[in-house]
């Protein structure tokens, strides 16, 4: 009997049902928070729909016990997969005390928290890819057996410190795994505008690592791929760089309105190839997922939901004197 593509992989049935719910739980975390924006409760949301598949694969690939990760603003479903909670999410969006990133003095989606080793980041775009190459010279040098992974938007891509920070990987055979998010758009310019190569993979034999590009809708593509590099970084062979082309399917943010640079229609395309949907269906053909399974674990993600929003609604802001903490020492 033919395997299915999973288990070709090293997947259980488990695992895979599990890289689902990931991904089922970061769109509808996002999709409540939009809903929260939209009411005037929380201020701001910067999406991930659309790239769940591509994010879930590749945290899925690695170590989530030893690896760092450096995420980029839309990489809800990557911190939630290296441990961060809905709720811990939630504490976030509404700018709580509470708040594990930030203690409610950054914006949501500026994502950190130490015991999950999910390197805190900043407004400035690519500023996360030195960083991530710094743990990775830190691991090469103190020969611990762990990987940095970081991911960027592919407009990031034309930014210095992608240049400076894969070369230097590159020089050094780091063990860093950079993973381009290609949602075809930077805000609002489309990728055609953006850069004059195919793709950006092709720059990876400019940095002497390999470049591969993957379909970010597929979630075992994108685990394949990822498992390669992160077996590349354990075996000394150096960096890597993926990327994986998707599409976002909201506004860059809740401060953007997409209807002025692309057609609805696009979008309406766009949604026949969401990962989430057809990842679904895979585990329904392969007999993975059954009708009563799928509903167990929607009604559990939407209890997680519903329970992250009421902590966080209900949870006390930061005393004003919060402001002046960490910023010199104490």
């Amino acid at each position: 009997m033919a395997k299915n593509r999973h288990e070709t992989l090293g997947l259980s049935d488990e695992q895979v049902l599990d890289m689902y719910r990931h991904m089922l739980l970061a769109r509808k975390l996002d999709e409540r928070m939009w809903l929260l924006n939209r009411a005037g409760k929380i201020p701001f949301v910067v999406s991930c729909q659309g790239q769940e598949a591509t994010q879930i694969g590749a945290s899925f690939a690695l170590d989530r016990e030893n690896d760092y990760t450096s995420p980029y603003y839309r990489d809800l479903g990557i911190v939630l997969a290296f441990g961060m909670t809905a709720k811990e999410l939630m504490l976030s969006a509404f700018a709580k005390a509470e708040d594990p990133n930030s203690g409610g003095r950054q914006m949501p989606s500026h994502f950190g928290q130490k015991k999950n080793r999910i390197l805190t980041q900043s407004s400035p775009v690519t500023t996360q890819i030195p960083h991530a190459v710094g743990i990775a010279l830190a691991a090469k040098m103190d020969n611990k057996d762990f990987a940095s992974f970081v991911t960027l938007g592919e407009g990031s891509a034309n930014q210095g410190d992608f240049h400076e920070g894969l070369n230097f990987a590159g020089v050094h055979k780091l063990p860093v795994i950079t993973l381009v998010e290609n949602n075809k758009y930077a805000i609002s310019v489309p990728l055609d505008k953006q850069i004059a190569s195919e793709n950006v993979s092709v720059r990876g034999e400019s940095y002497g690592m390999p470049g591969v590009t993957v379909d970010g809708n597929d979630p075992l593509a994108v685990y394949d791929e990822v498992k390669k590099a992160r077996q590349r970084a354990a075996n000394g062979e150096g960096p890597s760089l993926i990327e994986a082309v998707a599409d976002r399917l909201t506004a860059h943010s809740s401060d953007d309105d997409d209807r002025q640079y692309r057609e609805s229609k696009e979008v309406e395309e766009a949604k026949k190839n969401d990962g989430i949907n057809t990842f679904a269906e895979y585990l329904r053909e392969t007999g993975v997922m059954t009708e009563t399974k799928e509903n167990e674990l929607i009604a559990d993600i939407d209890n997680i939901i519903n329970e992250a929003t009421d902590y966080a609604e209900n949870a006390p802001y930061p005393e004003p004197e919060a402001t002046l903490g960490h910023v010199y020492e104490e």
